[in-house]
């Protein structure tokens, strides 16, 4: 039997932290014979080296970046083999060059194209816990890329996939999924099963918990998830395509405050203008999420939609870029913003759901700057600070609702 493990940045935080990991793995081996662990970077490495590289490059080159980054993951990969080694454990530690993660070239958000899979079955067949640096590949011409961030979850379900594993362990520093992010609602309650795409929803509207690509692996090639914390020996969250939830009108509610929205202002009110501006846009590799047009004056629209906080700057300098061929009248825009989103399959029956939402929004004074929907979701953008109250204001609405919904 092979068990793939992923152990998030806080759960090897310090040395405390790894020496405990390094045991949960020795138990894990003894229980089930092969395992696999891949590694996150410390605590706030990953920040603490971009910071670095902001202090000396206000536009560091993207290959460079990703070079530096990927030696978080790889120092803990290091350090927990050689607490595992006094353990008396045979452990060895490889990055994504050494057993064969090969990616595309996108660097910050590379794509798993394969994954060679001799490197790391000779090592478990010779009796060695395998630890693997997260995050990371080769592109074709060598180079280290990352995965994008939080793909430590990616590299584990891929690597689960390929190598047939029983199960994937991700351990982080919750014990599960939750309605809500306990740490902003306090009275969120643990889900003990989730379909994956319910899961798929929570993850891509920014609850934390998984990587939304890991999810799209694990539902692709039927890989159970078990999501755990490192810090005790709590039940987990199973994620698998035979853990459909109670029926809910919400399923979770999930909280992004990686997001900035952008106004472009007097763009012209005619044919081809939006397929001008998110084509430039996708030639950068820049996302957009939540689209709002709405009508201007003298024949003029104005178009707001959102990018992640990073790409924020790029999106500007490329519609600047090609303010000839979009014309414009000027660009806005908002550093941080959050989008919260509420997720659930009984919303498209319940049209008193959206109702709901905005009542409890407005029951805490909570104001909205832009709106976007579907059958299952309902997300809004609001301000930063807002977030943690919105959010109580909401779960605590759906709480009732869904008891009531369930029976």
């Amino acid at each position: 039997m092979i068990i793939v493990q992923k152990y998030g940045g806080t759960s090897v935080a310090d040395a405390e932290r790894i020496k405990n990991v390094a045991r949960r793995i020795k138990k894990a081996r003894a229980e089930c014979g092969k395992v696999v662990a891949v590694l996150s970077a410390q605590g706030d490495t990953t920040d603490d080296l971009k910071a670095k590289a902001f202090e000396i490059s206000r536009n560091p080159s993207r290959r460079e970046l990703d070079m530096l980054l990927a030696t978080g993951e790889q120092q803990s990969a290091a350090l927990m083999a050689m607490a595992l080694h006094d353990l008396g454990e045979s452990a060895v530690s490889l990055n994504a060059a050494q057993f064969g993660l090969h990616s595309t070239s996108n660097y910050g958000s590379a794509r798993i194209k394969r994954i060679e899979t001799e490197r790391v079955n000779m090592e478990l067949e010779r009796g060695s816990i395998v630890l693997i640096a997260g995050f990371q590949g080769v592109n074709r011409y060598g180079d280290i890329t990352t995965l994008g961030r939080g793909a430590s979850d990616t590299t584990a379900v891929a690597l689960a996939a390929v190598l047939g594993a029983d199960r994937c362990e991700i351990y982080t520093d919750v014990d599960g999924v939750y309605t809500a992010d306990p740490r902003l609602v306090p009275s969120a309650r643990k889900i003990p099963r989730i379909s994956y795409e319910e899961m798929l929803e929570l993850s891509s509207l920014g609850a934390k918990v998984l990587h939304n690509r890991s999810v799209e692996l694990a539902n692709k090639y039927n890989v159970k998830l078990i999501v755990r914390s490192s810090m005790t020996e709590a039940e987990g969250t199973i994620v698998w395509e035979g853990a459909k939830m109670e029926k809910m009108l919400v399923s979770g509610i999930a909280v992004d405050d990686d997001v900035s929205r952008i106004s472009i202002v007097g763009v012209k009110d005619e044919p081809g203008v939006a397929f001008k501006i998110f084509s430039c846009l996708a030639k950068e590799k820049i996302s957009v999420d939540m689209i709002l047009q709405s009508i201007g004056r003298s024949k003029t629209n104005d178009i707001s939609f959102t990018v992640a906080c990073d790409d924020l700057s790029r999106a500007i300098e490329t519609l600047k870029e090609n303010r000839d061929a979009i014309s414009w009248d000027h660009i806005g825009s908002i550093d941080r913003i959050a989008k919260l989103s509420v997720i659930g399959a009984g919303m498209a029956t319940n049209p008193g759901v959206a109702s709901a939402v905005f009542e409890a929004l407005y029951d805490v004074d909570v104001n909205i700057h832009m709106i976007s929907t579907s059958e299952i979701r309902i997300s809004v953008l609001i301000d930063v600070q807002d977030a943690k109250r919105a959010a109580n204001s909401i779960h605590e609405k759906f709480s009732s609702l869904n008891v009531e919904y369930a029976g």
